[in-house]
């Protein structure tokens, strides 16, 4: 089977309007950390408040992002994303009018901080609404996999196309079209996900269990927090990157590249991550992990000895090759591993990982390319690498937990959660 085969019967579980949806719906995320960073610089002209901004919106993410996919598994995606896109719309919208009036700093972090926690968390909940649709059709490992390849690819186009449009509108207009454009999609887009038919087929946890029952919480296997670590692991490599491909376009005198240096990563990691779908299934997800890891190490290595324009752009095109691949194969071992009642917590929880470890190496980095040069800030890139190959290495897959027991009312028997069984 063809991979345009595979992904033809993918979209036919949803239909075609869904992925639009989705898409539109998650590309704010993308355009609000660079584009809060870019407006409140413009506009207050302190790039220390503009970071302060920025890093009050990647913890708001970070901190908010498991806790906005455990309030869609327990009451259904419908309401949640509702009321997030909403609020997130009106906080992003805030946030533009703060910085526009000038603001102090303290009101403007609040914003900021606001606009992160309120992220209604598109990215891992369509992947969680695929998933069900391909378990509602009966489909095999095969086509759930490929429908995390295209919910991956899905987020590195956002991922590249997000701060494109940013950087056009700073360019052309003004940082805030960018961010009003971001509150628009977040409210039309949001509130069509929340809508579409399928949000039905992810049923709350609170539907499944019986009104007399008292759902005991499932723990999560070991391997899940190592897989959490994993994409954190990849979130700081990407913010290394960041800080080393600035410091390096800088020194070469072309900061103006630096852009498009990541986006041309990001395009290459988003055309890998749609040729998934052509992996054997018997190359299974475990190997398919330690696999990625290695090619992280090997093909980062060489951002250590760049120093040409176009010595950078071929590395880390070629770098981009491993990214996506290594975190589809970690949406998949957890869906694997996860019980149904908490897949949408899991997933956004592995996207907040990447948010957070991409903002906190950014930090670290960016000092250390400041100091040492861009090559220490590669060298960040190149250990967190290695460390992804040895939590895979030391990491034993097992299998989904079993059903835990419900508490029931005296004088009731207790009862397996039927809905959390492989």
């Amino acid at each position: 089977m063809t991979a345009a085969t595979t992904y033809r019967r993918v979209l036919a579980l949803s239909g075609p309007l869904l992925p639009v949806v989705s898409f539109l719906g998650r590309l704010p995320t993308a355009m609000c950390q660079l584009g809060s960073v870019l407006l409140v610089a413009a506009t207050s002209g302190s790039l220390t408040t503009a970071g302060l901004v920025g890093g009050a919106l990647a913890a708001g993410q970070t901190v908010a992002g498991p806790l906005m996919g455990r309030l869609a598994d327990r009451h259904g995606q419908r309401p949640v994303v509702l009321v997030a896109c909403w609020i997130n719309a009106f906080a992003v919208a805030a946030l533009v009018a703060a910085a526009v009036a000038r603001t102090a700093t303290p009101p403007l972090a609040l914003l900021g901080l606001l606009a992160g926690a309120s992220v209604p968390q598109i990215g891992p909940l369509a992947r969680t609404r695929l998933v069900a649709l391909a378990h509602r059709a009966g489909a095999d490992d095969r086509l759930v996999s490929a429908a995390l390849s295209l919910e991956g690819t899905l987020d590195e186009v956002s991922f590249v196309l997000g701060p494109a449009l940013v950087g056009l509108a700073a360019t052309l207009v003004h940082p805030a079209v960018a961010l009003a454009l971001a509150a628009v999609l977040l409210a039309v887009c949001g509130s069509a996900f929340a809508l579409h038919p399928s949000a039905v087929a992810v049923r709350p946890a609170a539907d499944r269990a019986p009104r007399t029952a008292r759902p005991a919480r499932t723990r999560m296997p070991r391997a899940v927090h190592a897989m959490r670590l994993s994409t954190a692991l990849q979130g700081a490599m990407f913010g290394a990157c960041q800080a080393g491909i600035t410091a390096l376009t800088e020194r070469l005198h072309q900061p103006a590249q630096a852009g498009l240096v990541y986006a041309a990563m990001g395009v290459m990691s988003a055309v890998a991550g749609r040729s998934l779908a052509l992996v054997p299934a018997r190359i299974g997800l475990p190997a398919r992990w330690r696999a990625a890891a290695v090619g992280l190490i090997v093909l980062s290595a060489p951002l250590l000895f760049v120093r040409s324009l176009g010595a950078l752009y071929l590395v880390v095109v070629v770098l981009g090759v491993a990214f996506a691949p290594h975190l589809i194969t970690l949406f998949g071992l957890t869906e694997r591993l996860v019980p149904a009642t908490r897949l949408a917590e899991s997933m956004a929880f592995l996207t907040s990982a990447v948010v957070g470890g991409q903002a906190l190496a950014l930090a670290v980095s960016g000092r250390l390319a400041d100091t040492y040069g861009p090559s220490a800030a590669f060298a960040v890139a190149v250990g967190a690498a290695v460390l992804v190959l040895v939590v895979a290495l030391v990491t034993r897959v097992g299998s989904r937990p079993t059903a835990p027991v419900r508490v029931s009312r005296p004088g009731q028997e207790a009862a397996p959660d039927r809905a959390q069984t492989p």
